[in-house]
């Protein structure tokens, strides 16, 4: 069920193939335990156009949706883990981030639920 959505310069991927990059991220959130193996989903955004103020930087951003339910401290975890194993990537990246949202339960719908 979850969602690891990369936003990343396109220069990025002339560092390390999309699949090892996904692969990093999908691996780092199963072992933390926090969702059941096979749920998780991981997609890779390169932008050819990109503004960060007066720079043009290499940059990464995960944008983690979770179903709500983790504590404070569990997402904690998983977004320094996963920045983590990114940073060992990516030494020479000067952004790398990530943010995590919840998804409510009461308001969730997908197609098998209709």
């Amino acid at each position: 069920m979850p969602h690891f959505i990369i936003d990343c310069s396109q220069n990025i991927l002339t560092k390390k193939n999309p699949d090892e990059i996904m692969q990093v991220v999908y691996d780092t959130a199963e072992a933390t335990g926090l969702f059941a193996q096979g749920d998780i989903k991981v997609r890779i955004n390169p932008f050819v156009y990109y503004k960060l103020g007066d720079k043009k930087e290499a940059f990464m951003h995960v944008f983690a949706n979770i179903m709500e339910g983790r504590s404070t401290e569990q997402k904690s975890n998983l977004s320094k883990q996963i920045i983590t194993q990114l940073k060992l990537m990516f030494p020479d990246v000067p952004i790398i981030s990530i943010n995590i949202r919840d998804f409510e339960k009461a308001t969730y719908c997908n197609r098998s639920m209709v």
